[in-house]
């Protein structure tokens, strides 16, 4: 087939989605597809082979059967790109516009989380402008989150301006840092135990993968952790009982379901003892090398080439089903 895969964009995670574009452009190429190399500026731009591209709705996206979009952070797994796909229409690997949105904003997918009684972190949500505001009843109001905390931008990923807090002092440094990124910024209470993360793919069926546990050298699991070399090791499967294993897939599973995604995601979670607690779920996980999403379904049996072309015929059906219905 031909498959437009897009990567680059306009948030700060450009370099990682230019990173993880190049790794699923090799592995569809090397599965025959013709790959076309859609690149997307800082600035918004889209360009193949150094040319802008027309982007003219319901006339598709460069001839292409299919698009890959591999894009970290706002304007492109929140549901921009994906709404922009829909106007083309043409198909496309992936969440859709809602899904992509509502797990991006780390607040909502919390607060839906809650509604279903999914079980999860300690958390609270702070507005840049009343931080402006009230500084000192804000830091007054987070203490009933002990310490250490972990303070990030909303709707960011790859720990791009996360910080950790055992003070005061570190909490309004940290707040301010996330703040920059973002209009809101969510607090969360430190969680013991292990890093644990799944692996799904689907989309009216969706599987789990063995999940796998993160281990890492540093402090904790931060920005060089995750994409330098030896940053950190993941053990599959994770080093956790056999029933807390099947727990963490269930979960996994239920997540995806309830955000209504479709084509994959990776979910995280906290694993204490028997104590299973979901941390968030990223719609376009990470496909570097060092990238998680693709070593816990290789280790699942499912090889990365393989992973690749069930995905782009996840977006295919998607796309076939939701025509056939009357808007």
């Amino acid at each position: 087939m031909r498959i437009a895969v897009l990567g680059g964009g306009r948030s700060s995670e450009h370099e990682i989605s230019l990173a993880s574009a190049a790794a699923v452009r090799e592995g569809l190429a090397g599965g025959g597809h013709d790959v076309l190399d859609v690149t997307i500026s800082r600035d918004g731009v889209w360009s193949l082979d150094g040319e802008e591209v027309e982007l003219r709705a319901g006339r598709g996206l460069l001839e292409a059967d299919v698009a890959f979009p591999v894009l970290h952070g706002p304007y492109g797994e929140d549901g921009t790109v994906q709404g922009m796909l829909e106007c083309l229409d043409v198909p496309y690997v992936g969440a859709g516009v809602l899904a992509s949105a509502l797990c991006m904003d780390k607040l909502v997918f919390k607060q839906l989380m809650a509604q279903a009684g999914v079980p999860q972190v300690a958390h609270a949500g702070v507005d840049d402008a009343r931080w402006r505001a009230a500084r000192e009843a804000v830091l007054a109001e987070l203490a009933a989150l002990g310490r250490p905390v972990f303070v990030k931008p909303v709707a960011l990923g790859s720990s791009v301006g996360i910080g950790k807090a055992t003070t005061e002092g570190e909490l309004a440094e940290a707040l301010d840092s996330a703040l920059a990124h973002d209009a809101r910024a969510i607090v969360e209470a430190a969680a013991g135990g292990l890093e644990v993360e799944c692996s799904v793919i689907g989309d009216g069926d969706p599987v789990a993968s063995v999940p796998g546990e993160i281990t890492i050298s540093a402090d904790w699991y931060d920005y060089e952790a995750k994409y330098t070399a030896g940053g950190m090791e993941l053990v599959v499967p994770a080093r956790i009982p056999d029933d807390v294993r099947e727990r963490v897939r269930e979960l996994a599973v239920a997540v995806f379901r309830l955000t209504g995604c479709s084509g994959l995601a990776r979910v995280d979670f906290f694993v204490d003892g028997d104590e299973v607690l979901v941390n968030e779920l990223n719609t376009i996980p990470g496909f570097t090398p060092t990238s998680v999403f693709g070593k816990l379904f290789e280790a699942s049996g499912v090889p990365y080439g393989e992973l690749l072309d069930r995905l782009v015929g996840f977006a295919l059906e998607r796309h076939e089903r939701e025509r056939s219905y009357r808007h």
